[in-house]
């Protein structure tokens, strides 16, 4: 089943992320999407953090090209936790991915995957160009990969909150 775990800046989705990943008890190996920027001491140690986080028995996969992670995806047998769909789209200059193979990849999956990502449609509207196709495209791909999840969640201070299959349209 696929797990898409949702929620803002600091809100506590990668922490509530492998709670739901190590629940089982299974193998974990835990994809990594950011490119670290060494320059970049503020992400080192977010990074760093996360690193620390994690149980010593789990795999990482260090996934910083976008185009890499479907294969990831295909290859890796057991449960997996990608952490973050905004870093993967980030990773592409443009910020419009092909969603297909990714999605595909995703759906053929065996096991378990729990995908991180960042729910944007609560921040406020991106004053730059750059950020409203971010913020654009990360909507989008939220939607398509909730579409093929078996469940959907969203993380708001720490807390979990079941979300339902999509909204019906009015009568």
């Amino acid at each position: 089943m696929i797990t898409l775990v949702l929620g803002g800046t600091r809100s506590g989705k990668s922490e509530v992320a492998e709670r739901l990943a190590g629940a089982g008890g299974r193998p974990i190996t835990y994809v990594a999407t950011a490119h670290v920027d060494p320059h970049d001491a503020d992400h080192v140690d977010r990074i760093a953090r996360h690193r620390d986080r994690r149980p010593a028995h789990w795999s990482t996969v260090e996934c910083p090209e976008p185009a890499a992670l479907p294969d990831v995806l295909r290859r890796t047998a057991g449960v997996v936790l990608v952490d973050s769909l905004g870093t993967w789209l980030t990773g592409h200059h443009d910020l419009r991915p092909e969603p297909a193979p990714l999605l595909d990849a995703l759906a053929a999956r065996a096991d378990d995957t729990v995908v991180v990502s960042e729910e944007v449609g609560l921040a406020p509207h991106a004053p730059t160009e750059v950020g409203r196709a971010f913020a654009d495209q990360l909507g989008l791909l939220n939607q398509q990969v909730a579409a093929v999840a078996g469940r959907a969640v969203l993380v708001v201070a720490g807390r979990l909150l079941e979300l339902g299959s999509p909204a019906e349209p009015p009568c």
